[in-house]
C-alpha cells in the first residue's frame, strides 16, 4: 500500500501539535508520561517563587511547580505543584519556600509528617512555611550595625569638630613643636644607643674576660664550698666532746680535793698554815722595817749596841 503525500503531511503535522502540547506543558512543569499528584498551598507572599521551580522532599527533586495565583481579594496566593514520586506524607506535612543560593532563585520543598493523621492524597492543601533567605538575615542583623555605625560616624564627626574648633593656632603649633622635640629625642635616643653598640663592640674581648673571671670564681666558691662539705664534722664534734669531758673531770677532781689544786680548796689545815705563814711573814717583814738594828748590826768605832727597845707601834 502506497503512502500519499497528503497522509504524510498530515502525520507531521498530528505530530509536531503533539510535541508541540507535550513541551509547552513540560515547561509548565507537568509530565503527560507519568501520573502525578498535584498538591496545593497559600501563601500571604512567595517569595519570589516561580512556576517550573523545583520541588524537594529531603533535597531531592520529586517535582516542580504548577501554576502561582490569586487566591482572593486579601491578595493571598495558592501555588499548585506536583508530586510525581509514590513517597507517602502525612496531610500535616508543611509546603516551605527556601532559598537555594545567595544569587540563586527559590524552590519548594516539602517536610514530610510521619503521624497518624491521614496520608496526603491528589488534590490536598498542604500547610505552608516561608523560611527566611540569607540576605534577609544579613539586613536583619546588618540594620542595628548600620545604626550604630551611623551614630558613631556623627559622634566622631561632632568631636571632630569640637576639636577643631578648641585647637588654636598658637595650641596647634605648640603640638608641631612638641612632635618636632620628640623627633629630636628619638635621634638622640638612636644616636646614644648606636654610641653603646659601638662601646660593647669595643670592649667586647674585656667583657669575655670578665664573664670568664665570674664564671672561674663561681667554680672556685663551688669547689670551696665542697671542701667545707666534707669537713670531718662528726670527729670534730667527738673531739670537742672529749675536751669538754677532760674539763668536766679535772673540776671534779678539784671539788673532790683531789691534786694540788683540790688541796688547796678542800683542805682547811693546809689552808690555816698557809694563812699562818702569811701572817708571820707579814709579822718579820713589819718588824725588819721597824726594827732594822735587831737584825743588822754595823759598829764604825766599836761602840756597844744600845739595848732593844720595843717600839710603839709594834705589832703584837
Amino acid at each position: 500500500m502506497k503512502i500519499t503525500r497528503e497522509v504524510k503531511t498530515g502525520i507531521l503535522a498530528i505530530s509536531a501539535i503533539a510535541l508541540f502540547i507535550f513541551g509547552y506543558n513540560f515547561l509548565k512543569g507537568k509530565n503527560l508520561l507519568e501520573s502525578d499528584r498535584t498538591f496545593y498551598v497559600v501563601y500571604k507572599d512567595v517569595e519570589g517563587l516561580i512556576p517550573s521551580s523545583p520541588v524537594t522532599i529531603n533535597g531531592l527533586i520529586v517535582g516542580k511547580v504548577k501554576s502561582i495565583d490569586f487566591l482572593n481579594n486579601q491578595g493571598n496566593l495558592i501555588v499548585t505543584f506536583n508530586v510525581n514520586s509514590d513517597f507517602e506524607f502525612s496531610k500535616n506535612s508543611f509546603a516551605q519556600i527556601h532559598g537555594t543560593g545567595l544569587i540563586g532563585g527559590k524552590s519548594l520543598s516539602v517536610t514530610p509528617v510521619h503521624d497518624k493523621a491521614q496520608a496526603a492524597k491528589n488534590g490536598d492543601t498542604l500547610p505552608g512555611k516561608v523560611e527566611e533567605g540569607i540576605l534577609d538575615i544579613v539586613n536583619d542583623r546588618f540594620t542595628p550595625l548600620q545604626e550604630k555605625l551611623e551614630v558613631a560616624i556623627i559622634n566622631a564627626n561632632t568631636l571632630l569638630t569640637s576639636l577643631n574648633k578648641t585647637l588654636s593656632k598658637d595650641t596647634q603649633e605648640d603640638i608641631q613643636s612638641a612632635l618636632k622635640n620628640l623627633n629630636h629625642t628619638m635621634q638622640s635616643f638612636k644616636g646614644a644607643s648606636g654610641k653603646l653598640n659601638t662601646l660593647l663592640e669595643q670592649n667586647q674581648e674585656k667583657l669575655n674576660n670578665t664573664f670568664t673571671n665570674l664564671d672561674a670564681m663561681s667554680t672556685n666558691l663551688n669547689t670551696f664550698t665542697e671542701g667545707l662539705s666534707k669537713v670531718e664534722i662528726e670527729k670534730l664534734g667527738k673531739d670537742l666532746k672529749g675536751i669538754v669531758a677532760n674539763f668536766d673531770k679535772i673540776a671534779n677532781d678539784i671539788q673532790g680535793g683531789k691534786g694540788t689544786m683540790g688541796k688547796l680548796l678542800k683542805d682547811e689545815k693546809l689552808y690555816d698554815n698557809l694563812e699562818r705563814t702569811s701572817k708571820q711573814l707579814e709579822l718579820l717583814l713589819q718588824d725588819l722595817r721597824l726594827n732594822p738594828k735587831r737584825y743588822v748590826h754595823i759598829s764604825v768605832f766599836g761602840k756597844n749596841n744600845k739595848p732593844y727597845q720595843k717600839p710603839a707601834d709594834s705589832i703584837q
